[in-house]
């Protein structure tokens, strides 16, 4: 029996549009702006022991739980120490062992985890990380840690003067810890019913994903329940399952266009924009103050005979000046090109920007979020 020309027609339409969707602008996979719901992964923490410090680890008197959670560990191997015995704590540190268990992941295979110091433990450097039991929010141990660690600062001390890079009280592991046992995979419904969760919600963008699946499988299977869920009707079989979300994964969807961001870093002073934030026409102003303090220590030296005493004095000169600058007009930035040549026109700092950029927000003319981190 011959196809209907109508629907002849709209299968090549709708064909034809999701090609369009495909080609045209910047196209990404499904698998990159969406998950499945119940693949996920999970958090899991431990309390360990670091050991093989090079006298840099935990005081006793103000570590109490490092000497603790040794003398627990030497228990379970067998070894009792006396009620009185002085246990030096200097090449011990205790620890927090953190990790991520990504979705999927099967017993024996093998994970990063993340050490971190609790106590007051000078450096971890050259440490080993003993044992430590992984336990997830249910409280079951989901993982085993073990390993030597991979600390990426560095420091030096001598005479009472120190110099120290980077951060020495953390390091890693890489694959330090091995997986026990799984986490349960609940992928919808025993009706074969899938849930498809956008990593950033947008109804434009669910709409786009909706269309391209029901596109590709030449029917109405997907459907959207808002603008960052997605339902879609899948085969009962598992074998089934598991080829139907991989077709839906390697899926084009073109996506809308990201929101214009500003992010500003106030402890580093760091300023990231995003493709999408645009300029108004402003003027702006941006001057320096500076404060200079000089001390000038005198001497006052009394006569031969006069019984006075020598005294020191000291006198201070405070002076204030403070550098004006013209107004800098920005112009209609569409580009982040232009935005930033127009920033750096001002020649301000880091720190200096952050201010420039929340002045420019609250008068409308920074078209973007501002998030401070």
């Amino acid at each position: 029996m011959a196809e209907p020309l109508s629907r002849r027609l709209r299968r090549l339409l709708l064909g034809g549009c999701a090609l369009l969707l495909a080609t045209s602008g910047q196209a990404e996979q499904i698998r990159d702006i969406a998950d499945f719901a119940g693949i996920r992964s999970n958090n899991l923490v431990g309390y360990g022991l670091v050991v093989g410090l090079d006298g840099s680890g935990d005081q006793t008197t103000q570590s109490p739980f490092t000497e603790q959670g040794l003398t627990n560990m030497l228990s379970q191997l067998g070894l009792t120490l006396p009620a009185n015995a002085n246990m030096q704590m200097r090449n011990i540190a205790a620890v927090i062992v953190t990790a991520d268990l990504p979705p999927l992941t099967r017993p024996g295979q093998q994970i990063d985890v993340v050490v971190s110091s609790i106590g007051n433990a000078r450096s971890l450097r050259g440490g080993t990380l003993l044992m430590t039991p992984l336990k997830g929010a249910d409280g079951d141990v989901y993982a085993v840690a073990q390993g030597n660690l991979l600390v990426g600062g560095a420091g030096a001390s001598a005479n009472g003067s120190s110099v120290q890079i980077n951060q020495l009280a953390g390091g890693r592991i890489s694959r330090g810890a091995v997986v026990e046992q799984t986490v349960p995979l609940n992928l919808g419904s025993q009706h074969g019913l899938l849930e498809l969760q956008l990593r950033e919600p947008d109804p434009a963008t669910a709409q786009r994903v909706v269309f391209a699946i029901n596109s590709a499988m030449r029917g109405t299977v997907a459907s959207a329940v808002d603008g960052g869920l997605v339902q879609i009707q899948g085969p009962l079989s598992a074998n089934e399952r598991v080829n139907f979300m991989a077709r839906i994964d390697s899926l084009d969807v073109l996506p809308i266009e990201a929101r214009p961001k500003v992010i500003l870093d106030s402890r580093t002073g760091s300023v990231v924009l995003n493709g999408s934030v645009k300029l108004r026409r402003a003027a702006v102003t941006h001057g320096d103050l500076s404060v200079t303090i000089d001390t000038t220590n005198s001497v006052s030296q009394p006569g031969a005979l006069s019984g006075g005493q020598t005294a020191a004095s000291a006198n201070s000169n405070i002076s204030i000046e403070t550098q004006s600058r013209a107004l800098h007009v920005l112009e209609d930035s569409a580009e982040l090109m232009d935005v930033v040549k127009g920033l750096n026109a001002l020649g301000a700092t880091p720190q200096d920007l952050m201010v420039i950029l929340q002045a420019l927000k609250a008068a409308g003319s920074l078209r973007a979020e501002l998030e401070i981190i």
